[in-house]
């Protein structure tokens, strides 16, 4: 690892086809000191398996994605939620992160209420932040763009994950700022600087927002510089509040799982070099 790579994360969503293993050793040759890591690749690799090959390997896990999905009405819809979230807990403890990314949900079939399904989030949170505090983990609440509002998450600002955040303690529940759902908030900068005054700051993703948007939307997400988003005032917002964990990148893109992994990750630390590193001292 050389010092400009110490933060610097790869989250297994953007090498896709790249086992955990594979995940692993392409961040060790590429110099990074951390992954970011999916439950579908904990799964393959087996919880107890995937936690030595980091730990083997001197990685840190920055994250686990994901738990969240907190807006079903129906009884069993909120047991099969609870429980596995619960059990995403323990996974994100066993494998040494305090980070467990949070999508909430979207509106459940035929429901039209926003305001409803907000509500049922704020409930089962207030079930799981306990139980998460106890595992020494928090529960990262990701706003996502509002084009996902229906169908993924209910919240699209940071405002308002941290007032969903706001009636626990810090440790248990934080966010994250991603810059593919967040740059278009008129209010960003000052929510960033909220989020670092209540000390909420638990993730910091990059990646760039494409146009234009894919017919399947989960994929419009690229390689920094590729897209719209200028990474120089987001960058120097989460940087002014003190926050000095990892940098993950996260992409969903066709084109980028089907390059080599090993192009890629050259990719992404060129431009993470380029893009993001020159502005994370704080001014």
């Amino acid at each position: 690892m050389t010092d400009d790579l110490a933060r610097l994360s790869l989250n297994t969503a953007t090498t896709k086809k790249w086992t955990l293993s594979e995940a692993v050793d392409g961040a060790v040759r590429a110099g990074l000191p951390a992954v970011g890591l999916w439950r579908d690749r904990v799964a393959e690799a087996g919880l107890k398996t995937a936690a030595q090959t980091v730990r083997d390997a001197g990685l840190r896990v920055s994250s686990l994605c994901r738990g969240g999905f907190l807006t079903a009405a129906d009884p069993a819809g909120v047991r099969a939620a609870l429980e596995d979230n619960r059990s995403a807990i323990v996974e994100a403890a066993t494998l040494g992160t305090d980070a467990l990314i949070m999508v909430v949900g979207g509106l459940p079939d035929g429901d039209r209420d926003l305001t409803g399904a907000r509500a049922r989030v704020a409930d089962r949170l207030a079930e799981l932040a306990p139980f998460a505090r106890e595992h020494g983990v928090r529960l990262v609440l990701e706003p996502l763009h509002p084009m996902y509002v229906a169908d993924r998450a209910v919240i699209s600002t940071l405002d308002q994950a941290l007032d969903l955040a706001r009636p626990h303690p810090a440790d248990a529940v934080a966010v994250v700022v991603d810059a593919f759902h967040v740059f278009w908030d008129p209010n960003l900068p000052h929510s960033i600087a909220r989020a670092g005054r209540e000390h909420r700051i638990a993730s910091y993703q990059v990646c760039d927002f494409n146009l234009p948007i894919a017919t399947d939307a989960l994929l419009s997400r690229g390689m920094m510089g590729d897209g719209v988003i200028d990474f120089t005032p987001i960058t120097r917002a989460v940087a002014d509040t003190g926050y000095t964990g990892d940098i993950e990148v996260e992409i969903f893109n066709a084109d980028i799982w089907a390059t080599p992994g090993g192009e890629v990750l050259t990719t992404m630390t060129d431009r993470y070099r380029e893009l993001v590193l020159p502005h994370l001292t704080p001014e």
